[in-house]
């Protein structure tokens, strides 16, 4: 397999609209405020006790917006820092439930059968998500060889493929869940979920999701 020198795509981030200038909402208040003073009722006149509620009310707000302009300053932060971390891990092999680019060099699949299952079946999906192929394996969380041909012994071609796994129960299938293999991280970009890690077959992953790292495999 060959490495090329693969870097991070620079994302820009849109422009925020300005977030409302608290002192001059508390300077407008204090206008408010003044002129229900004077309007108010001699005959009925408000309560010293409820201007104090009032101008308790409008401090909590006032703090909130700033405390909520403090953390979204930080998550931003945090959000850079998270990706320069990341892309160190860009070149690198991740193991994950992720499409794999298949050379003609056998993929190695790591099955993990439902719990009860008595028979398990390796299913294999082009990039169209057509099934390819199917084979009955062990039921055991061991790695295995996927070796790219049909159950005519004909090779597959060079592509994107993807795995599931079915458990059987007494004839019953009880689970299908995506199989993990280890793929090539192309770079690291933002998302509407943070930071995702995108593979050399276009698939993107969470860190969260990634169950193992390690350099490239050359065969």
């Amino acid at each position: 397999m060959d490495v090329t020198s693969l870097t991070t795509t620079p994302t820009t981030t849109p422009p925020k609209a300005e977030a409302p200038k608290v002192s001059t909402d508390y300077q407008m208040f204090l206008k408010m405020l003044t002129a229900q003073m004077k309007n108010q009722d001699p005959l009925n006149p408000i309560e010293s006790s409820d201007y104090a509620t009032q101008l308790a009310t409008f401090s909590g707000v006032e703090q909130q917006v700033k405390t909520n302009q403090l953390l979204e300053s930080l998550t931003s932060q945090l959000g850079v820092s998270g990706m320069g971390q990341l892309a160190l891990w860009v070149g690198m092999e991740a193991r994950a439930a992720v499409p794999v680019a298949f050379k003609g060099v056998p993929i190695t699949v790591f099955p993990a059968p439902a719990k009860d299952a008595d028979k398990t079946v390796l299913v294999a999906y082009d990039a169209q998500d057509h099934e390819v192929s199917r084979q009955v394996i062990p039921v055991s969380t061991d790695p295995l060889q996927w070796t790219g041909t049909t159950e005519t012994g004909a090779q597959m071609l060079p592509g994107s493929y993807s795995f599931r796994l079915e458990s059987y129960k007494s004839g019953k299938i009880i689970a299908n869940d995506k199989v993990e293999v280890f793929s090539k991280l192309t770079e690291v970009r933002q998302s509407d979920k943070g930071a995702v890690l995108a593979t050399e077959t276009g698939a993107t992953v969470l860190p969260s999701e990634v169950k193992a790292l390690r350099p490239v495999h050359v065969p």
